[in-house]
């Protein structure tokens, strides 16, 4: 590790992990949950918003997630310098 100390990557991997976990949040209970009364006066793809949250979008969002944590460690890894060889 060249130039940052350990901490400073630490902190920056917690960050991330925080942001993730609180967009995660918003997807998974603020629209599955609180807001899916609202969310169901739109419809989706023939299915009511807040519904496809619930089953299907909160899943989409999943995964798109896994990809820019991937993609972010990755980055956050070469600007340390402790990427794998």
């Amino acid at each position: 590790m060249k130039g940052k100390s350990r901490q400073d990557y630490w902190k920056a991997n917690v960050r991330l992990i925080a942001t993730l976990l609180v967009v995660w949040f918003i997807v998974s209970y603020g629209f599955g949950v609180l807001l899916v009364e609202p969310l169901n006066a739109i419809h989706f793809f023939g299915f009511k918003l807040g519904f496809w949250f619930a089953q299907q979008g909160a899943i989409y969002a999943f995964l798109v997630l896994i990809v820019v944590y991937a993609w972010a460690m990755n980055r956050l890894d070469r600007e340390y310098d402790v990427e794998e060889q």
